[in-house]
């Protein structure tokens, strides 16, 4: 561990403190020796990062510019990214980045967890020339090392990637035409056109619970689809010939069309907000289409003040019992979470699902001992206690 690359973490946040203070506590938790941390944000969220932390102010609408800026200050051989309604697991940053011991590496990903905490929300895939993405199989148990080609890319997740910062500087960072939606895949793209290699970290994972945002709202409900329409349109026009555009903007935008009717039949929009979606696609669009594409220039070297934070110890310590003495056994775990990880699993005479969420101080995972915690797990199975207490933490592998 001690032998590993520094690594500058970057968090973009735009007006959500709360988020961010969790993400942030997450990321001070983390085992990997030798990282410093970058916050981008509005000047509220700003003036609450802790002192040893780089903060950089910026209040626009543009995450590929919110991420140039980080970089700028980055110091470290390696820029991490994750956002900030995210949280890491306490090895996530030191999973994620060991890939770059090997040099021909360029970007590395991992996976990203929902909300419950235990189904996966992406894994690995590849994207076309039209931003379309299909499923990637990768070895789950360790790291996937693979070459992307022209038209064909290695996608990473915004949420929970990493990138050699000299290959990011050399490509020109992040395209701020791209304001949000497609601004990861536009840089994959780029970097499978040089043909350079991206390693897949399945257990490298963040916990992401897509907050609210002016786009859409807490559960995921779109309410804006201006910059996905001006991202895809923008996307077409730098990766596939101009012969494809007018088919696969149609293809999109039917997608779009059936995505909108789903929320209609869900209850979850009526007409008039599917309309109101339908028009703001169609500007977004459009205006995509206007918008000026320039030569993205190299960006400058590394900055010279590495800031490295206090790393965690990487202990880890696992207290289980029934949900009636979760009061009791909260309290321990935050003791124990300012010293190591502390993890606390509540169990519930039943067949309830589980879930897994960071408090801030400690991971708690609660549901019932018969009940399911993996996708592949049956509805119903007997377990003595002890039996499951190992299960879990052998399928948690903090």
């Amino acid at each position: 561990m001690t032998g590993m690359l520094p690594v500058s973490v970057i968090v973009v946040s735009r007006h959500r403190p709360t988020e961010l203070a969790l993400c942030l506590a997450g990321i001070r938790r983390q085992d990997h020796p030798n990282f410093e941390l970058i916050v981008v944000a509005d000047p509220a969220a700003a003036a609450t990062c802790p002192v040893d932390a780089k903060s950089v102010l910026f209040d626009e609408a543009n995450i590929a510019e919110a991420r140039n800026r980080g970089l700028a200050v980055a110091a470290g051989d390696v820029v991490a990214f994750i956002d900030d309604d995210a949280v890491p697991e306490p090895r996530w940053l030191s999973r994620l980045t060991a890939p770059f011991a090997d040099s021909e590496v360029s970007a590395a990903g991992g996976f990203v967890i929902g909300r419950n905490g235990i189904s996966h929300q992406w894994n690995a895939s590849v994207a076309d020339r039209h931003g379309r993405s299909v499923p990637l199989e990768v070895d789950l148990a360790g790291v996937s090392v693979l070459q992307g080609a022209p038209g064909r890319a290695i996608r990473t997740e915004g949420t929970n990637c990493a990138f050699r910062r000299s290959t990011l500087a050399e490509v020109g960072g992040f395209d701020p035409t791209f304001r949000f939606y497609l601004d990861e895949t536009d840089l994959n793209m780029r970097l499978a056109e040089r043909g350079l290699k991206t390693a897949i970290v399945p257990r490298a994972r963040v916990h992401h619970a897509y907050a609210a945002s002016d786009r859409r709202r807490a559960d995921r409900t779109p309410t804006d689809l201006t910059e996905i329409g001006a991202s895809q349109a923008v996307f077409l026009r730098k990766h596939a010939p101009e012969t494809e555009h007018v088919g696969a903007m149609g293809g999109f935008r039917a997608e779009q069309e059936r995505r909108i009717q789903r929320l209609l039949r869900s209850g979850s929009i009526d007409g008039e907000a599917a309309a109101r979606l339908l028009e703001t696609l169609d500007r977004g669009i459009a205006e995509g289409m206007r918008r000026p594409l320039g030569r993205l220039a190299p960006l400058p070297g590394t900055a010279p003040d590495f800031l490295p934070l206090p790393a965690g110890n990487g202990r880890v310590h696992v207290s289980a019992g029934w949900t009636w003495q979760s009061k009791a056994l909260s309290q321990a775990a935050r003791a124990r979470g300012e010293s190591e990880t502390a993890v606390v699993l509540l169990f519930s005479p039943t067949a309830r699902y589980h879930r897994l969420r960071f408090t801030g101080t400690h991971w708690e995972q609660r549901g019932g001992l018969f009940g399911k915690s993996d996708r592949s797990d049956p509805l119903f199975r007997f377990w003595r206690r002890k039996w499951r207490f190992n299960r879990e933490v052998k399928r948690l592998d903090f």
